[in-house]
């Protein structure tokens, strides 16, 4: 993951002279049938495996919004629902969920079906990454805001204001702590 300074910490944007997008135009999937060599000793396919495969469409999705590049800035709770087997073909299906100035939160849910039946694929595992527009120099650069066009998008949209609120929360509450640890003598 690359570090890019106050990448998430910065305050909504008042309005913006970029033109909105809506969710619809960088929503994208990523499909892939897991083979023996992504296998853990349990014989089902390792966890870092389908993690990969969320951060790379979920980049594909920030680059796609903000209309260049963009990093990994952090990725929120990444839940394991299911386990994934060799046959599987994995979806992972990721749209822009909210944005700040800089910052996009990326929504990823993964889905697997066997690869030679025509069952509905079942929901093994999601994500939430926060990624950052950068420009050439790797300095923060300002993304579009994203308009949601559904219930489901506005509800998304919500949700990812509440986890911002709470990654901020979090972030404070532990530099409060290791500055009053500081200041007591106590070294880390």
């Amino acid at each position: 993951m690359n570090r890019v300074e106050g990448m998430t910490d910065q305050a909504p944007r008042p309005e913006s002279d970029i033109p909105g997008k809506p969710t619809s135009a960088s929503r994208t999937t990523l499909s892939h049938i897991m083979t023996a060599s992504e296998t853990n000793l349990l014989g089902t396919v390792h966890g870092g495996v389908i993690m990969k495969l969320v951060d790379d469409v979920a980049g594909a999705v920030a680059g796609r919004h903000s209309g260049g590049p963009a990093v990994t800035a952090s990725m929120d709770e990444m839940v394991f629902l299911e386990p994934v087997r060799v046959g599987d073909l994995v979806h992972v299906r990721a749209q822009c969920n909210w944005t700040g100035r800089s910052s996009m939160e990326i929504g990823v849910r993964v889905l697997a079906e066997r690869w030679n039946e025509s069952t509905p694929p079942t929901q093994v595992g999601s994500a939430y990454l926060v990624f950052a527009a950068v420009d050439a120099d790797g300095k923060p650069r300002t993304v579009p805001p994203v308009i949601p066009e559904t219930d489901r998008d506005k509800r998304r949209y919500q949700e990812a204001q509440i986890r911002r609120t709470h990654r901020l929360a979090r972030r404070r509450a532990i530099k409060e702590l290791r500055e009053r640890r500081a200041a007591e003598g106590y070294e880390d």
